[in-house]
C-alpha cells in the first residue's frame, strides 16, 4: 500500500467506521439478501450522506445483478458496491491537464481555498511546471499574507493589490503575467463568499468574467468545498454552481467527518469532476482524486480490489 493510500484510508476513518460498522452487520455470517437488505443497505447510504437518488440507484442495480446470478455471495455484492460508488463520478475534465490554464479558485469562507493554492502552486512546481499565483482576496489581509508562505516556499511569485482593491483587477493583471512569462498555469484565489450574499456573489461573478475574457488559455472555475459541511455543502454547490458553472471541485478535510458519501451527493448533484480531495494539513494529503481507491478507502479492505461489477 501507497503511503498516500495509507493517508487516504486514515483521512476516511470516520466515515468508514460509521458505513462499515452497518455493512459489517448486513454482510455478516447467515444474512439473506432479501428486501430487508436492501432497505437497511439504502439506509445505511443515506445516512453516509451518499444523497436519496444516489443510494436508490445504487441499491437497485446491486438488486438487479443478484436476481441474475451475477453477484453469487456477499462478498461479490460487497465488491460491485465499490465499483457503484466509483461509477458515480465524474472523471473527465482535470483543468490540471493543460498548459497553459488559467484556474479560478472559490468557495466559502473557511473551505481551506488559499491553502488550496498554495499546495496546488508547490505540487506544480515540484512537477517542473511554472506557475502565477493571483492573490485575488483584496478583503482579508491574512489570506494574502498565508498566500505569500505558500508562495515562498513553492518559489513562486504573487500578483497582488493593496488591500480593498478590485479583485477582478488582481485577476487580469495575473492572467497578463502568465501570458507574458509564458507560465504553465495561472491560479488565481478569491475572497471567501457567503452564497447567500447576493452582492459579494455578483463580484465574484464579474472576477469570473474578466478572467474569462483577459485569458487566452482554458479557464476553468474550481470550487472547493469543506467535506465537514455535509448536506450544507451541497447547498453551497448548488448556489455558486447556478451563478459560476463551476467546472471542477475540490473537496477538502474529508478526515473530520464520518459523511464521506457527501463526495457523492456533490459530484452527482453538480456532473463536473472531483480533481483533488484533502484528507489533512500537509502539502502531501491534498492529492488527485481517483474515485476507485476513495470508494475501496470508503469501504474497506473487504471491498478494495475488486472489479465483480464492470
Amino acid at each position: 500500500m501507497s503511503s498516500w493510500r495509507e493517508r487516504l484510508s486514515a483521512g476516511l476513518a470516520k466515515s468508514r467506521e460509521r458505513l462499515t460498522g452497518q455493512l459489517n452487520v448486513l454482510f455478516g455470517a447467515g444474512v439473506e439478501v432479501d428486501d430487508s437488505f436492501y432497505d437497511a443497505l439504502e439506509e445505511a447510504l443515506i445516512a453516509a450522506d451518499f444523497g436519496y437518488e444516489a443510494a436508490l440507484k445504487m441499491v437497485g442495480q446491486l438488486r438487479e445483478r443478484v436476481r441474475t446470478g451475477a453477484l453469487p455471495d456477499l462478498a461479490a455484492v460487497r465488491a460491485a458496491l465499490v465499483d457503484l460508488i466509483a461509477a458515480e463520478f465524474t472523471t473527465a475534465g482535470d483543468p490540471f491537464q493543460f498548459s497553459p490554464v488559467t484556474v479560478l479558485l472559490v468557495g466559502v469562507n473557511g473551505t481551506g481555498k488559499t491553502t488550496s493554492v498554495g499546495k496546488l502552486a508547490k505540487q506544480a512546481v515540484d512537477e517542473g511546471k511554472s506557475i502565477v499565483l493571483g492573490s485575488a482576496d483584496t478583503f482579508r489581509a491574512a489570506a494574502a499574507e498565508q498566500l505569500d508562505i505558500w508562495a515562498e516556499r513553492a518559489g513562486v511569485d504573487v500578483v497582488r493589490r493593496d488591500r480593498g482593491a478590485d479583485p477582478a483587477s488582481v485577476a487580469f493583471e495575473t492572467v497578463e503575467r502568465a501570458e507574458r512569462e509564458g507560465a504553465d498555469i495561472a491560479l488565481i484565489d478569491t475572497a471567501g463568499r457567503l452564497h447567500t450574499s447576493p452582492d459579494l456573489m455578483r463580484e465574484l461573478e464579474k472576477v469570473q468574467r474578466v478572467t474569462r475574457e483577459r485569458s487566452a488559455a482554458p479557464t476553468f472555475t474550481v470550487l472547493v468545498i469543506d467535506a465537514t459541511t455535509g448536506q450544507n455543502g451541497l447547498v453551497q454547490a448548488r448556489e455558486f454552481n447556478k451563478l459560476l458553472a463551476v467546472d471542477a471541485l475540490i473537496l477538502t478535510k474529508l478526515d473530520g467527518t464520518a459523511k464521506g458519501g457527501i463526495a457523492v451527493a456533490i459530484a452527482r448533484e453538480l456532473g463536473v469532476p472531483i480533481v483533488r480531495i484533502g484528507v489533512g494539513e500537509g502539502i502531501e494529503d491534498l492529492r488527485p482524486f481517483d474515485p476507485h481507491e476513495f470508494a475501496a478507502a470508503l469501504l474497506g479492505d473487504a471491498g478494495s480490489g475488486s472489479d465483480a461489477a464492470a
